[in-house]
This record gives structure tokens, sequence and C-alpha cells, in this order.
């Protein structure tokens, strides 16, 4: 059976992963065997933070809204607004309302009493 030299595809191989890991620090950035266990590593965080980043920004949207709504203008609370926008059928999403709610309050209190009325 002849020998077959895989220099290349290795080494191709290799510089691909490192180029992955190329911000990481240490032994991290340059040994062959870290780095490939570093890189399935990052790749799991990173596929759970996706999900973790959706969750935090809802959060922060609800938050933002329930600042606003229980400002004087408008005497009820979160739960009660998106509880009376799906009564209305007015489909606005948290992102949205938060966006409405930082840029333009006054437009909010107008949604807000034209659901009241």
């Amino acid at each position: 059976m002849t020998r077959v030299k895989r220099g290349y595809t290795a080494r191709r191989r290799r510089t691909k992963i490192r180029l992955f890991a190329s911000t990481f620090r240490g032994a991290h950035s340059r040994l062959t065997r870290t780095i490939t266990q570093h890189k399935m590593r990052a790749l799991v965080y990173s596929h759970r933070d996706r999900g973790r980043q959706k969750i935090n920004f809802r959060r922060l949207w609800i938050t933002r809204i329930n600042a606003v709504t229980r400002d004087n203008k408008v005497f009820y609370s979160y739960s009660r607004l998106i509880h009376n926008l799906y009564k209305r059928q007015l489909l606005l999403n948290r992102k949205i309302l938060a966006q409405i709610a930082i840029s333009n309050k006054n437009c909010l209190y107008m949604i807000s009493n034209k659901i009241i009325k």
C-alpha cells in the first residue's frame, strides 16, 4: 500500500481552525487540540446565547413600555395596556411599542387613550 502524505490537507484544516481562534488568548489560539475544544465550546455558547438574547430584549422592551405607561398621563400598568391592545385587535408588538415609548411618548399616550374609549 502506498503512503499518503497529508501535509497540505492537514495544514489547511488547521489554519482554518486557527483563523476562528485568532482572538483567543494564550494556548487557546496556538495549540490545535485546545483550539478545537474551545471552538466547540464557543459554538455551544453562541447557540445558547442567541436564545437568551431574544429573552433579554423582550424583557427590556417590556420594562420600557411599563415605565412609560405608569407615568402620569396613562393610569394603568403594562399588563392592562397589552390586554386592551389584544382586546381591540391592535397588533403592535412589544419592540415597536418600546420604540414609540422612547421616541414619542405622546403617541403612546394617544394609543392608550384610544384603547380606553
